[in-house]
């Protein structure tokens, strides 16, 4: 044994606060999931007489997509608000400045307004990076849907073109995205990250994917892991949806290595014959990117983040901080949150007005060119041409 070695095996403080650490994470994700276990609350939204949609516009172009959204929700859905089934509630506070400022990912009196609302609309929030010279602070996406339970994260992708009709559902409060604030410099040159699946929250968002393939004439689904490597965390992730797809036998189920999904989403002679996907968390976050930009990019794609009781609605793009630089912010293509709009539309079953904003979306997509550069058009532009479809 060399003397270095010696050295660190001695230092019995080293590991003890390191061991530490481990067991506060450990006992913190016992007491989660023995949480998720005894929860039993559900929103029917058909018996509310009012629905009070929140609205958090964001950091960079996050305010500009939104007051865009805004407006085409106005428009579209000026009977209900007039007749009070509808209220569209304005969060402030969720910016990167005043996040730092508290040094909070989700301020605590933020926090509690979202509580109050029954569904939200959010625009993109800045997550500092490594490099940003800016404190660490855990993405505000990441504690929003932990703290209300959004465990599951669906991303439709359409390409008619190509016959692609895909639909993602990624686990959205476990894997790496979970632990990533909490990891550990073992020393100086050493660090340490944690991934953590459970079977609780793995069977959930496996049924849903499955109950969704049922209820849209038995889609295929496809799990998708790297269980050959990570065996432990990926390949529980696998047995437990394996599991849950043997309650839906006449459903097809097909499974892939994550690296293995990259390569097939382009690959033309396959790529059709996907139709719903289950992922973890970070394989999800990288795999639905990959698909809205064969799509047309990430700014034409939204998402839902859906719980028990909670439900949240956003672009799938982040704050995009140089358009501000560059100054042409007014170029931003709000098409991406006002996609998650129509998703919010549909869960709070009013589908007859996600299909004509699903129209009128369809329609200005056709007539502009948003490049998100001088050369295209502007949010304005679309906010108009969407609101003149909606009166089609």
């Amino acid at each position: 044994m060399n003397d270095n070695l010696k050295t660190i095996m001695l230092d019995n403080k080293l590991l003890d606060d390191n061991l530490n650490k481990v067991k506060e994470l450990i006992l913190s994700q016992l007491q989660r999931i023995e949480n998720i276990k005894n929860s039993t609350t559900s929103t029917d939204f058909a018996k509310k007489d009012k629905i009070v949609i929140g609205t958090i516009a964001g950091d960079g172009i996050g305010p500009i997509i939104m007051e865009s959204t805004l407006t085409v929700l106005q428009s579209l859905l000026a009977d209900k608000i007039e007749c009070g089934a509808i209220e569209l509630k304005k969060i402030d506070g969720l910016t990167i400045e005043n996040r730092i400022k508290l040094m909070q990912s989700v301020p605590d009196n933020v926090l509690n307004e979202i509580k109050s609302c029954d569904v939200i609309l959010k625009g993109p929030t800045t997550t500092p990076g490594k490099n940003d010279n800016m404190p660490n602070i855990e993405s505000a996406n990441v504690t929003l849907r932990r703290e209300l339970d959004l465990f599951a994260n669906v991303r439709p992708i359409t390409i008619p073109e190509k016959n692609i009709n895909w639909i993602f559902f990624r686990e959205n409060t476990e894997g790496e995205y979970t632990l990533g604030s909490k990891g550990i410099d073992i020393q100086e040159d050493i660090s340490l990250d944690f991934k953590i699946i459970s079977d609780v929250c793995t069977q959930r968002i496996a049924k849903s994917a499955y109950e969704y393939a049922k209820n849209n004439g038995n889609l295929n689904v496809s799990i998708i892991t790297k269980a050959n490597i990570l065996k432990k965390t990926d390949g529980r992730f696998l047995n437990t949806c394996l599991r849950v797809s043997k309650d839906y036998p006449e459903i097809k189920t097909d499974d892939w290595y994550v690296d293995i999904c990259a390569a097939n989403l382009i690959n033309n002679d396959i790529n059709s014959k996907f139709n719903v996907f289950i992922l973890p968390n970070l394989y999800g976050d990288i795999i639905t990117d990959e698909a809205a930009q064969l799509q047309g990019g990430v700014g034409t794609a939204g998402s839902a983040n859906i719980g028990s009781q909670y439900a949240m609605f956003e672009a799938i793009h982040g704050s995009a901080p140089r358009m501000l630089e560059e100054g042409i912010e007014a170029y931003a293509n709000p098409a991406s949150l006002m996609r998650a709009a129509e998703m919010l539309l549909r869960h709070i079953s009013y589908i007859d007005y996600a299909d004509k904003l699903n129209f009128a979306l369809n329609k200005t997509n056709e007539k502009l060119n948003m490049t998100g550069n001088i050369d295209g058009n502007t949010a304005d532009d679309f906010v108009n041409q969407v609101i003149k479809y909606l009166e089609v």
